[in-house]
């Protein structure tokens, strides 16, 4: 199993955040991982993007062209990887910031109301937690349990307070996503 995964949006979406959190989760749950972030100087409000790769077999290189699949944060990003998605791959995007829907009938686009359910939840911050949580539902590459120690890792302590939140906000995403729910 090889999974290579881009993730993509604005600085301060938590794109690398949520990169990193599968990264350190693929190495807790014994895989092999590859994480590279990829940011414009201006970080908070610039584009963000990280690749990332878990596989049960040795990494040779981070660079990748064509992804088994896409978290997509916003409408720059989506123009600028839906076609990198590999045929039969799984592209989701944040149904708040995409104005213009995926094109492409070769490949799964689902559309995820993750910032309506961060609003939900009182805390923007939980937008990313909610497209992570519907990832897993649809590619379970990784425990929940696995994710959440990751993010133990990738988090400040001062945030652990949030981590029982970064949970729901999962397993409400994994919700949607099973639900089949496009907003």
């Amino acid at each position: 199993m090889t999974e290579e995964t881009i993730i993509a949006g604005f600085g301060g979406q938590g794109v690398l955040t949520m990169g990193m959190t599968l990264a350190y989760a693929g190495m807790i749950g014994g895989k092999e991982v590859s994480w590279m972030p990829s940011y414009g100087p201006e970080m908070r409000g610039g584009t963000a993007n990280c690749i990332t790769i878990l596989s049960d077999e040795e990494v040779h290189s981070p660079i990748v062209t064509a992804f088994d699949s896409a978290i997509i944060l916003n409408q720059p990003s989506l123009e600028k990887f839906e076609s990198q998605v590999k045929p039969g791959g799984l592209l989701l995007y944040e149904s708040n910031n995409i104005l213009s829907p995926p094109t492409r009938n070769d490949i799964t686009a689902m559309s995820v109301p993750a910032a309506i359910e961060a609003a939900a939840m009182k805390n923007h911050r939980m937008l990313n937690a909610v497209m992570l949580g519907a990832f897993l539902a649809l590619h379970p590459v990784l425990t929940l349990d696995a994710v959440m120690a990751g993010m133990q890792k990738v988090l400040p302590e001062r945030n652990h307070h949030l981590l029982p939140l970064n949970r729901t906000a999962i397993e409400r995403g994994m919700e949607l996503a099973t639900a089949g729910i496009s907003a």
